[in-house]
């Protein structure tokens, strides 16, 4: 397996697992990803995703240069390879995602970790893109999620010069949410997953598409979007219950219906 899939409650913890190779995405890796988050989607028990690497020196590495690149590249194919739909590209997943990098998140990886709403670093982790490098550009969303989450002449430092930052750095920018020791890092993650479980999850959700949608949308068209997603919270259990709950003064028992 080129990943694994663990649920603890209503959390899932999805550990690339090819650590030999930094974690990269090969073909196998990617297709399994999907298969990863489609069931992360679908299933109405879990509620929170987490993302992270196997071993200690790599969360993930990027695109396999000697296995995804030259089936990307091909210039031979007559119908161009293109990758699974995920979290990169092609897929929305409303249910939040918690990125835990433990080394490594260059090209593909640091996409991978863009594409995750809340993101825990261990010291030591790098972050780069460095597909000019070989005379690519990221493929995976950086162009666009990199220059909207950090200043744009530091994420054109990274895409244009090839260069890293360390999780001090991408603290300091915003990029990451904090900076944990390695061995604590997972369980970090774990908690927060945990904390975000305490939550209504309908409301969690709809607060992601919210934020996600509304990126790129002019502010009135968005306070429309918020209302629309707030509306449809009316007559939902778990809307009817934290209220109640509130006023019982009692902790909420939501559903997630």
């Amino acid at each position: 397996m080129a990943l694994t899939f663990e649920r603890q409650g209503r959390i899932a913890t999805i550990t690339l697992n090819r650590p030999k190779a930094l974690n990269s995405l090969d073909p196998e890796t990617l297709q399994e990803l999907h298969q990863a988050l489609v069931e992360l989607r679908d299933d109405p028990e879990l509620w929170v995703g987490v993302i992270t690497g196997a071993g200690d020196r790599a969360f993930c590495a990027g695109a396999d240069l000697t296995a995804t690149i030259p089936v990307m590249l091909d210039p031979k194919a007559t119908v161009p390879y293109r990758a699974p739909p995920t979290v990169l590209r092609g897929m929305e997943l409303f249910k939040p995602l918690i990125a835990a990098v433990n080394g490594l998140a260059l090209g593909g990886g640091l996409e991978l970790v863009l594409a995750c709403d809340l993101r825990l670093a261990a010291e030591g982790a790098t972050f780069g893109q460095p597909e000019v490098k070989w005379s690519l550009i990221p493929g995976w969303g950086a162009t666009q999620r990199l220059p909207r989450m950090i200043p744009y002449a530091r994420a054109a430092e990274m895409i244009l010069m090839g260069r890293s930052i360390d999780a001090q750095e991408a603290l300091r920018l915003g990029l990451i949410n904090a900076v944990v020791p390695r061995e604590k890092l997972m369980e970090t993650a774990a908690a927060w997953a945990a904390e975000i479980c305490q939550l209504g999850p309908l409301g969690v959700r709809a607060a992601k598409e919210a934020m996600l949608r509304g990126l790129d949308q002019p502010l009135e068209q968005g306070l429309r979007l918020e209302q629309m997603l707030f509306e449809g919270l009316r007559y939902t259990e778990d809307c009817q219950e934290g209220p109640r709950a509130f006023t019982e003064k009692r902790k909420p028992l939501f559903k997630g219906h």
